[in-house]
């Protein structure tokens, strides 16, 4: 082979060589940009703060995804005490009962809550395991809150199956 084949058989076989290094990396860039962020909170608690601390990160979540173009699904896991945060009714005679400092933010935190269900798609999953214990009927739900059969096991399948992100305010 003369030396100037050599030399256009070299230079392909080295662009071929980093068109393939480079490849998985773009693909996985590529890949990266194209998922779906996908995060559920768990929320098992009576503190308002914490509460209202949640919808705090939610909120500045999903404006990241948005600012970023990305789609993003980000649910709440509602069990045991977070019922107080998903219905207006005082569940008196529950575990439950709304105290005064819920009764001083309720109004406000149903409002974040709705605007983040309605202008950012945060899904609301309520375990039915705990709405029964309440006696509370499911139209007495705060509107677009699902229930769930069971509020751990949502969170277990959530997690293992479908590749979320657990995160839990404390």
């Amino acid at each position: 082979m003369n030396a100037g084949r050599r030399s256009i058989v070299g230079g392909v076989g080295w662009l071929l060589g980093v068109a393939l290094l480079a490849t998985p990396v773009v693909s996985q860039e590529v890949r990266a940009a194209d998922t779906e962020a996908r995060v559920v909170y768990h929320a098992d608690f009576a503190d308002p703060r914490r509460f209202s601390a949640m919808l705090s990160s939610i909120r500045n979540m999903a404006m990241h995804y948005q600012d970023q173009l990305r789609d993003a699904d980000i649910r709440i896991v509602v069990v045991s005490h977070g019922i107080r945060f998903v219905t207006g009714d005082d569940l008196e005679g529950t575990p439950f009962a709304a105290d005064a400092d819920l009764e001083a933010v309720r109004d406000d935190l149903r409002g974040r809550l709705e605007g983040l269900m309605s202008v950012h798609g945060v899904e609301v999953e309520l375990c039915d395991i705990t709405r029964r214990a309440a006696d509370l009927p499911r139209e007495a739900l705060y509107e677009g809150v699902r229930t769930v059969p069971s509020g751990v096991v949502r969170l277990a399948e959530l997690q293992s199956d479908q590749g979320f992100a657990y995160l839990k305010v404390e």
